[in-house]
C-alpha cells in the first residue's frame, strides 16, 4: 500500500469516528494535514487542513464532504448501518496499529454497538467473556486477546470504499 492509499484510508477512517463522536474535530484536521504531507492535494483538504482547533469544532462539518468527495472517498451518513460498520472497521484498525488495547475495542464495540450489528456480533460476546474471565487468569486473557486481534484483522482487511 502506498502512503497516498494509507492516508486516504486514514483520513476516510478519522471521517467515520469523527461522525461516531470517538475522535474530535481536530483529529480529523490532524489527518486532512497527514493526507496532504503525504501527497493527496484538493483545494478542500487543503481549507480543511488549515483549520486551526478553535475552528475544528465549528468548520469540520462543512468541510469534511467536501475533501472527501474530492479524493473519490465515502462518507457514509452516521446514523446508516454503512457509516456505523465504517467506525466499526476504523476502531480495529486502530487496535491493531496499538492504539486500544483489545479489551478497549470490544468495550467501545459492545457498549456503542451491542448485538445490533451483525458485524459487531463477535466483539460484543468477547466483550461479555472478559467480563466474567476471574481476576489473575493471564492465560484465558491472552487466549482473547488473541480472538479479538484476529475478529480485528478480519474487518480491518475489508477497505474503506471509494466512490465512483
Amino acid at each position: 500500500m502506498t502512503s497516498t492509499e494509507a492516508a486516504a484510508i486514514a483520513l476516510q477512517d478519522h471521517a467515520a469516528l469523527w461522525r461516531a463522536r470517538e475522535i474530535s474535530a481536530s483529529d480529523v484536521v490532524n489527518a486532512a494535514c497527514d493526507a496532504l504531507v503525504a501527497g493527496l492535494d484538493t483545494p478542500s483538504l487543503r481549507v480543511l487542513a488549515a483549520c486551526t482547533r478553535a475552528e475544528a469544532d465549528y468548520d469540520v462539518h462543512d468541510l469534511l464532504t467536501p475533501a472527501l468527495e474530492e479524493l473519490g472517498l465515502t462518507f457514509h451518513p452516521a446514523a446508516s448501518e454503512a457509516g456505523r460498520e465504517a467506525a466499526v472497521r476504523a476502531l480495529a484498525r486502530r487496535m491493531l496499529a496499538g492504539e486500544l488495547e483489545p479489551w478497549e475495542l470490544t468495550f467501545r464495540i459492545n457498549q456503542r454497538y451491542g448485538h445490533e450489528l451483525p458485524l459487531t456480533a463477535r466483539l460484543a460476546e468477547l466483550d461479555e467473556e472478559y467480563a466474567f474471565l476471574e481476576h489473575g487468569d493471564a492465560e484465558a486473557v491472552a487466549r482473547l486477546n488473541a480472538e479479538v486481534t484476529a475478529e480485528a484483522r478480519r474487518l480491518a482487511a475489508v477497505q474503506p470504499s471509494r466512490s465512483r
